[in-house]
This record gives C-alpha cells, structure tokens and sequence, in this order.
C-alpha cells in the first residue's frame, strides 16, 4: 500500500513509523491515544490511519474527507455547555456504532478529537462507558483518542491505549503551511513566534493580528518596566477587558522575555522567536538583563496556570504586572 495516506502528517516521523509499522505486521491496535499540541497533525494522522487500514480508493477518500463513509466516524466535543459528550449520547449514538461496526469496509475507526473534553475524569460517568467498550473490543473496530492534555483522562482509559506522541512543528513547515495559504510574509514571522509549533494557531494568529499582539505584548513590558503607578493600573484593567486575548498577549510575553534572555546570554539573532524584531529584543536585553528576564517568564507560567485554574483574572494580572515592576 502506498504511503501518500500520511503525506499530510507533517514533521511527525516517529507517530507516522509506528503507524506504518502497525499497518505493515497487521497488528494496528484496538485503541491509541493520539497526544500532543493541537494543529500538529493528530486528525491527519488518525483519518490517513483509517485510510490505509481499510484500503480506501479516491472515491473511498473523498467520503471520509467529507465525513460521510459510515466506517470512519469523528465524534467532536458537544458545542454547548462543558461540551462533555453525555452518558446517554455516548451510550445511544456512538456505542451502537462500535457495536455494529464495520457496515462496508473491513475495518472501521472511531476518531474523537479533544478526547480529554469529551470523557474528563470529571464528571466520570461518560469515561467509565467508554472505558467498558475499550476493555472489550471487537475485531475490527479501532479506537483513536485524541488529546492535548492526556492526563486529564482516566488512568485506565490511557492504559487500554497504546500512546502515540506528536511533537510541535518546526518554524520551516509552519512557514510552509502559511505560505501555502497565501497569507503575506510580514505577518508570517510573527504568527510562527507565536504559535508554539500549532499549525492551527499559526494561520488564526497570522489571519487576525499576530503584528498587534507582539506590538501589545511589548506596550506591556514596556509599563512593567519603566511604567508609573496609574499607567500599570490602566494597562491590567485594559489587559483583562480583553479576556479573549489574555493568554495569547501573555504567551507572547513568555516568547518575548525568552527571546530576551537568550540575547542577554550573547545569542544570536537566528535563535531568537521573534528574529524579525531583533533590534528592539536586543535593547530590552540591555536593559532588562538574562535574570530579570527569565524571572518574568516564570511568573508569567505561574500566571497562566492560576487562570487555567479558574483563579480571578484580575488579581492574577494585577499581581503579575506589580511583581514584574519590582
């Protein structure tokens, strides 16, 4: 069977070696768990899976393509509330599927993107009905779980998976991405600084502003380190408004103040995220230093997890810009 099923999945060669490896002994699992960032390639990898599993043709392609081949189902997130799939949705909608599957090809693939949205380890009651299904597969059916953050899924739910890693994207590809796209080269550099190696994140950033976040993200430092009392009051309250946009701007900041450091420590301009911006890294380097920069990269972590933890946004920026002024 021809390999160009996967010639989609880029920069992935080890999660596309195990899976051809899988194919080629005949020993592709009943369920894996797909895990890493998201816009690297995990759907590609999982529908070119199913592709070659059961052999498909064009006309076969073009089906799952448009999700319309009854063997290769994608359950996504519900799009209301906590988008937890529900037990009973689990149970009347996607369970019978497994359980009659495969209706037309010799193989059929049930593929769940956010997985760990779909069956958290909280609430338990969806997890623990997929959990029974994947205790007891049938031949032929094939589970592909796919996750950002596999440890928010039931320890046994990752146990019945065999796990395949994916990495982030290498700046070259995500250029080549953009490129492919037609969008313009001067919003290409800083849509890359900012995507952390997610392809998806890369085309939104480099569609919708990724020039204005860099621009506030250095406004910020800017008030953090030279800013008076009243201008760092404005700055979180303008800073939190923009809810939307809070953790990008501060995920901005950790590239920034990294890109920084290494400027500090004598690096040069080729290793830097925001290469395109040199001159203006290397006179905050002058001026901030390697420590103070690696200090505010930490605190910015430390401020991005509390507000994944739900803690309030505004006290949590308003901490994070003081401590940065000290």
């Amino acid at each position: 069977m021809s390999a160009d099923h996967f010639a989609g999945v880029r920069a992935q060669k080890t999660a596309v070696d195990i899976l051809e490896r899988a194919v080629a002994t005949d020993r592709v699992a009943s369920a894996y768990l797909f895990e890493g960032p998201s816009g690297v390639g995990k759907q590609l990898a999982a529908r070119a899976l199913a592709e070659r599993v059961i052999g498909a043709d064009d006309k076969a392609r073009a089906r799952i393509s448009a999700g319309t081949h009854p063997d290769v189902r994608i359950f996504e997130p519900r799009a209301e509330g906590k988008r937890n799939i529900a037990v009973e949705t689990l149970r009347q909608e996607i369970l019978p599927v497994a359980q009659f599957a495969p209706f037309e090809a010799k193989a059929a693939f049930l593929i769940f993107p956010e997985a760990d949205v779909s069956f958290p380890e909280h609430p338990p009651e969806s997890a623990n009905a997929l959990l029974k299904t994947l205790e007891e597969p049938r031949r032929g059916v094939h589970f592909i779980l796919l996750s950002e953050r596999p440890d928010r899924l039931l320890p046994t739910i990752r146990s019945r998976c065999q796990r395949v890693r994916f990495g982030r994207l290498p700046a070259p590809v995500l250029d080549d991405i953009l490129a492919a796209h037609d969008l313009d080269e001067e919003a290409r550099g800083p849509a890359i600084a900012l995507a952390d190696g997610r392809a998806d994140r890369a085309l939104a950033l480099a569609e919708g502003g990724a020039t204005e976040l860099l621009d506030a993200a250095l406004a910020l430092d800017e008030v953090c380190t030279v800013g008076k009392p009243g201008e760092m009051v404005r700055a979180s309250e303008d800073l939190v408004r923009g809810e939307a946009e809070l953790r990008v701007v501060l995920e901005a900041l950790v590239t920034f103040y990294r890109d920084v450091a290494a400027a500090a420590l004598g690096l040069g301009d080729e290793r830097l995220a925001f290469r395109h911006r040199a001159d203006v890294i290397r006179e905050r380097a002058e001026r901030v230093g390697a420590r103070k920069a690696a200090e505010r990269v930490e605190m910015i972590q430390e401020a991005l997890v509390a507000l994944e933890r739900n803690g309030n946004a505004q006290i949590v920026v308003d901490s994070l810009i003081y401590g940065a002024r000290v």
